[in-house]
């Protein structure tokens, strides 16, 4: 007999601005196609732990009520949520992450968390978005971390077996800003519920079909700053055409905090943001910028503002450091495209995809690698 499998989705609530609304919507779009998903993957027992649904719940769907206030303790509702549904194995998703999961994949996730012993499996162990769990009765020594980013680091502390999936496009895209959906809506991914979201509710970017073109251009070449693993990098840099360049820093800034200061936020802070700007655009032709670090050392808005300068929407900023960042990007002479995480990370194995859209180069951009191995005789 097959050990039962449950899924959570953690929605948290959002606020009233159009960006706001218009990323919740797209996260509820994503849960409805993973929900459709998961039960062609045999995973018939699916909770939400949400205060409120940011549309039509799919019957059968259980809402679990949460009310993910300031006092809300992630790691304490996991638990109480795993424990509620009592099932062997668990699949944990934050809300906006798995949308692009397919059967093959959500089948994989499931036959994970039938295992028979405690063990755990992350699409980032380093700062997770969803995760799957076998024989999952230890998440009742999960340590209560206040968010899922320190998931896996928590469950390594509890002394359970931890493994990562393989990175690409399906497991680290996830809907956490504007630039997220407006890059998924260049690509030819997405669900059906996901794809008709998108599709209706256009929003306009004014750098991002530029910066797109940039990574097919042999001639180009394109900064990404960041929080960007370097598997993300050479993953990309296989795909595109133009010359690529990195200030990769501050990774696990969000779950597990250090003491140190990235040196392009202190050539920020120390030089300004005109400096810093006229550097960046001596030094590439595009850019992709994660701005969440950068701007870090002031105190963080909130996500009407992020949101708002990810889209350049730059009238609705109302901190004023973030309001110049993003005025400043928007004006440069080269390309930049703004955003959170996911514009280093997920984001850019769809933009490898979808900069080709139209394009096409008479040669292979990359030559094969060639085996030294002995053949044995």
């Amino acid at each position: 007999m097959k050990c039962r499998v449950a899924a959570l989705v953690f929605h948290p609530p959002h606020g009233r601005t159009p960006l706001e609304s218009y990323v919740a919507g797209g996260r509820w779009a994503g849960i409805s196609d993973l929900i459709t998903g998961l039960r062609e993957a045999d995973v018939q027992e699916i909770a939400i732990v949400t205060p409120a649904a940011s549309g039509p719940v799919p019957a059968g769907v259980q809402i679990i009520p949460s009310d993910m206030g300031d006092s809300f303790v992630f790691g304490e509702a996991l638990k109480r949520s795993t424990a509620a549904l009592a099932a062997h194995g668990v699949l944990y998703f934050g809300s906006g992450s798995g949308a692009l999961l397919t059967v093959d994949l959500l089948e994989r996730l499931v036959a994970f968390a039938r295992g028979r012993t405690p063990a755990a499996l992350f699409n980032n162990y380093y700062s997770c978005d969803f995760a799957a769990f076998s024989s999952a009765a230890w998440l009742e020594s999960l340590p209560a971390v206040p968010t899922d980013n320190a998931l896996g680091f928590a469950a390594s502390e509890t002394g359970v077996p931890c493994y990562a999936m393989p990175r690409d496009a399906a497991t680290q895209f996830d809907i956490d800003t504007p630039t997220d959906l407006v890059v998924l809506s260049r690509s030819d991914r997405a669900g059906s519920a996901l794809r008709a979201f998108i599709d209706t509710h256009p929003l306009a970017h004014p750098t991002l079909d530029a910066a797109l073109a940039r990574l097919a251009d042999r001639s180009a070449l394109t900064a990404f700053v960041g929080r960007m693993s370097p598997a993300t990098w050479a993953a990309v840099e296989r795909e595109v055409a133009c010359r690529t360049s990195a200030l990769s820093e501050s990774r696990g800034s969000r779950a597990a905090p250090s003491g140190h200061v990235p040196w392009t936020r202190q050539i920020l802070e120390r030089e300004g943001m005109g400096p810093f700007f006229r550097a960046l655009e001596r030094a590439a032709d595009a850019a992709w910028i994660d701005s969440r670090p950068l701007l870090a050392w002031t105190a963080e808005p909130p996500p009407a503002d992020r949101f708002a300068s990810d889209a350049f929407h730059t009238d609705a900023v109302e901190d004023p450091i973030w309001r110049e960042f993003s005025e400043r990007a928007r004006e440069a002479s080269i390309p930049m495209v703004l955003g959170g995480h996911g514009v280093v990370s997920g984001d850019l194995y769809l933009a490898a995809e979808a900069c080709w859209k139209g394009r096409e180069l008479p040669r292979r951009l990359h030559p094969e690698a060639f085996s030294w191995t002995k053949e044995s005789s």
